[in-house]
């Protein structure tokens, strides 16, 4: 068991797990956003949420929403429910966002879109662990080299923990969890007078959907999913996958940057591949003057993988490093909400909520034997993907089990997975296709990288999609679009409402 750092909180630790009945939201009044939301064509309020909903009538947390309103009243169905992903990202700016990345108005003509920023988040009332960009860099698991490198993160992601455990927010620290996110959604649509909600999450916010839809499947109208975690979310098991998603995305690289002989890194795909390991193991040796050690350098390439726009920039960088000369400044780092990240909120209410969802291995002896396994099964990222992180050391244990993503409910859920996605891989998608059984359908997109509708150019994919939130319309049965944006799976192409 993990050492008690909240001594106030052990009372409420050990009561019944099952949340009480809260009385129903009030409306928000709606008024002028925050900054970051400004002059974007939304409105913004606040609604008031149980912190413990065990504990209805206890202390409350403000949970600040956006609103994107439908202008076609006569075509309008009701609201679509986003999450950006994370978790700890923002979003009260996500559907503006949505609107500037061009999703169909169609769409905009069906729903209000409503946006969030989760509890612990930003406007939402924040958590924080008081942590330096130095102290907690990254949200990925550093690279070890060996088995040295696993107690020597041990230590440091110890100490993480232990500020998040004496940080300002402590008292609020075991109730970021994604049910309890998922209890605020509904909060929400009560708020919003809404009998059914519609959802669209990316990322993280696949699993934020499907805790949603399992708790309360009789409120859930048409899930839209993208870029899956799997059916347990962000635990140790798709910590790991992480490997898997970078063998399954760096070809894509490594035939791009073997296309472009000017980059001087190899004139085939193997050629490429043979020099990250090259370029790698020389920095764990001997830092580059820019500060690049090996560790670094696999993380920067890790997250260049994410988008094809960001490809042009990582095979620069890889230049640099293997000449010698100061390595091109990177653009602005920025969540999939526009945001810059990774801030202290941003990674403390991250870790409030993957570290309360489930509970991680605490013996640091199988981070060690886990590292040595996914060196050898994965040797571009697996020992960075089987590391040890602050979970570990999470000053407090669970509140409830996880909600476990069954095939009980309504089949309104639609599944849209990259085939080469390095941060939700694949294999995690399927898991969570199998978990929902009939309630689900998948669309594979044969392209790589994160996140598919609208994110990429996709006809089959971001068609599929959009019919799917404006008519209810799904596939009879799962299927893939073909890299040119075709239907590739036969007895596929007719939808069901």
């Amino acid at each position: 068991m993990r050492k008690a750092l909240l001594p106030v909180l052990a009372a409420a630790l050990v009561t019944a797990a099952t949340p009480a009945v809260a009385s129903a939201a009030p409306p928000p009044n709606w008024g002028p956003c925050p900054e970051e939301a400004a002059g974007l064509g939304l409105e913004c309020g606040t609604i008031e949420v149980p912190l413990d909903y065990r504990d209805p009538g206890g202390k409350t947390i403000e949970i600040a929403i956006s609103r994107l309103a439908s202008t076609k009243p006569e075509k309008r169905r009701g609201v679509l429910l986003t999450n950006t992903g994370g978790p700890g990202g923002e979003g009260l700016a996500y559907p503006a966002i949505l609107k500037k990345l061009n999703i169909p108005q169609e769409v905009l003509d069906t729903y209000d879109v409503i946006g969030m920023d989760p509890r612990g988040v930003h406007n939402s009332t924040p958590v924080t662990c008081g942590l330096s960009t130095a102290e907690h860099p990254t949200n990925i698991p550093r690279y070890a080299r060996d088995s040295a490198d696993v107690t020597t993160e041990a230590q440091r992601v110890a100490a993480v923990a232990a500020k998040c455990g004496s940080s300002a927010t402590a008292p609020l620290l075991p109730y970021m969890t994604t049910a309890n996110t998922a209890r605020d959604l509904d909060r929400v649509r009560e708020a919003l007078g809404e009998r059914k909600v519609n959802y669209f999450g990316i990322s993280y916010g696949t699993y934020l959907g499907s805790v949603y839809t399992s708790l309360f499947p009789e409120r859930s109208d048409r899930f839209l999913i993208d870029s899956a975690t799997g059916p347990g979310g962000w635990d140790a098991s798709f910590s790991r996958l992480f490997g898997q998603g970078v063998d399954d995305r760096f070809p894509d690289f490594a035939k791009f940057a073997a296309s472009k002989p000017e980059y001087g890194l190899g004139r085939t795909p193997a050629q490429v591949t043979a020099k990250y390991f090259e370029l790698a193991a020389r920095l764990d040796r001997t830092p580059s003057p820019d500060g690049y050690n090996g560790q670094v350098f696999r993380h920067v390439t890790f997250a260049e993988l994410y988008y094809d726009n960001s490809l042009p920039h990582l095979a620069e960088t890889w230049r640099a490093l293997d000449t010698g000369k100061p390595v091109p400044p990177a653009a602005s780092k920025r969540s999939s909400t526009g945001v810059p990240w990774p801030s202290d909120n941003y990674l403390a209410s991250q870790l409030h909520v993957i570290c309360n969802d489930s509970d991680w291995p605490e013996d640091v002896g199988t981070y060690r034997r886990n590292v040595a396994i996914d060196r050898f099964r994965h040797p571009l990222f697996g020992a960075a993907a089987a590391n040890i992180t602050p979970c570990v050391f999470w000053p407090s244990e669970p509140i409830e089990p996880p909600v476990k993503i069954t095939g009980r409910g309504p089949s309104n859920v639609l599944i849209v997975q990259n085939l080469r996605d390095p941060a939700t891989p694949l294999a995690g998608a399927r898991k969570l296709r199998e978990a929902f059984g009939d309630r689900a359908r998948m669309v594979t997109v044969d392209q790589g990288g994160h996140l598919a509708y609208l994110f990429k150019d996709n006809e089959c994919a971001n068609d599929l999609a959009t019919e799917f939130l404006v008519s209810g319309a799904r596939p009879w049965h799962d299927l893939a679009c073909g890299s040119q944006g075709q239907v590739r799976s036969a007895g596929s192409a007719p939808l069901s409402k």
